[in-house]
């Protein structure tokens, strides 16, 4: 599927790619954070040793930076906008809808949704914009 990204979002993975060397193949942009997709296999090279490359990154961009690992499953792709949250196993239903329910343990359950929702507001907008998923449930 092709992803469509604004000027702004390709300007911040431009600038990404500048400070880590990584070239993220998609960008949300929100008000306070960043959400990078970087290509499978790169994320050691995106966070640095010790977290040093995302956090330089994150004082040159000025906003927090979140990263998800690209996947070649849709379900491989939705257990990973969810880290550090553990998941158990998703599964893709093909009815109507195409829905990914996630089955995550209860104590993973609050990373799983973030703050005010966060993290599974972005599950689901990158899951939609990469694999056409609808809705991501938690089981």
């Amino acid at each position: 599927m092709r992803v469509e990204l604004s000027d702004e979002a390709r300007r911040y993975i431009g600038r990404f790619d500048e400070l880590t060397g990584v070239a993220p193949t998609d960008c949300l942009v929100e008000s306070d954070r960043l959400v990078f997709v970087v290509p499978a296999g790169e994320m050691a090279s995106a966070i640095g040793q010790g977290g040093e490359t995302v956090a330089e990154a994150e004082r040159r961009l000025g906003k927090s930076i979140e990263l998800v690992e690209d996947a070649d499953t849709a379900e491989a792709f939705v257990a990973s906008t969810l880290a550090p949250a553990a998941v158990n196993a998703v599964t893709i239903s093909e009815q109507n809808d195409r829905v990914a329910y996630v089955e995550v343990p209860e104590a993973d359950r609050g990373v799983a949704i973030g703050a005010d929702g966060a993290n599974i507001e972005t599950a689901r907008r990158l899951a939609e914009r990469h694999y056409d998923v609808d809705d991501v449930q938690l089981t």
